[in-house]
């Protein structure tokens, strides 16, 4: 008792002495809100609200209307069952995720996630999943960067909902081109058989949560989630910082 009451007095100490800052901006956090941002960084995030396609999750121009299939959706449906982003990719969500990933500010992704764990998705119970995987870099690209941006996020998602975290389970077997520089065609292209599931019974009969940073054209979240299912996954949703 002693010893927790002790731990108490340390940690209040370390507070007082060494506030909780935002990661954006570096403003001290006060009130002990659930948000790791500060409330004028928060202020600056556009998250995706109803109207969006009921597959994709894109965010429709009007407020007004129900949630429906996109054309996109329709015309060519995708292997997940529903793509949800937490916000628009622009602003301070925009430049908190360059930090992070650009820039190695760990901490930056640790705070994202933590959002990202702690919001709300229209139609997306992720407790109801099994399981959550993040989409795997390369080897050349992993070593490039350090680190796998997805599994930062995936591990705040698997903490806050306790679902185990599944990192090996699907790996990226080709070297591709940056996302970033190329079209949606070309994106499609550049990420075809660029995946693979290493141990089949590792997600048979799982519902699976695959985690990403930014969907732009959902190519990568497509070619990931039809190799899962094709492995014997029982469904896979998709969740993402951001919907460019």
């Amino acid at each position: 008792m002693m010893i927790c009451e002790a731990k108490e007095v340390v940690s209040g100490l370390v507070d007082m002495l060494f506030p909780a800052q935002c990661p954006t901006c570096g403003a001290a956090l006060t009130g002990g809100g659930e948000s790791p941002f500060c409330p004028d960084c928060l202020s600056g995030v556009r998250f995706t609200t109803p109207p969006l396609c009921t597959s994709c999750g894109l965010p429709f121009a009007t407020a007004d209307g129900t949630d429906h299939l996109c054309e996109e959706c329709i015309l060519s449906p995708p292997p997940f069952s529903m793509a949800r982003s937490l916000g628009v990719y622009e602003g301070v969500l925009l430049d908190a995720i360059h930090l992070f990933k650009y820039h190695e500010k760990i901490s930056v992704g640790e705070a994202l996630g933590q959002m990202m764990a702690q919001t709300s998705y229209d139609s997306l119970a992720i407790a109801n999943f099994s399981l959550i995987i993040p989409v795997p870099l390369h080897p050349r690209r992993l070593r490039e960067r350090g680190f796998n941006q997805s599994l930062v996020l995936a591990r705040q998602v698997s903490k806050r909902f306790s679902i185990p975290l599944d990192f090996a389970a699907l790996r990226r077997m080709v070297y591709t081109e940056a996302q970033v520089t190329l079209s949606g065609r070309q994106r499609r292209t550049n990420v075809r058989g660029a995946f693979e599931v290493t141990d089949s019974p590792r997600i048979q009969g799982h519902r699976v949560v695959l985690i990403d940073d930014v969907y732009t054209t959902g190519s990568t979240a497509a070619e990931c989630s039809k190799v899962l299912i094709q492995n014997g996954a029982k469904e896979v949703a998709v969740l993402t910082l951001a919907r460019a």
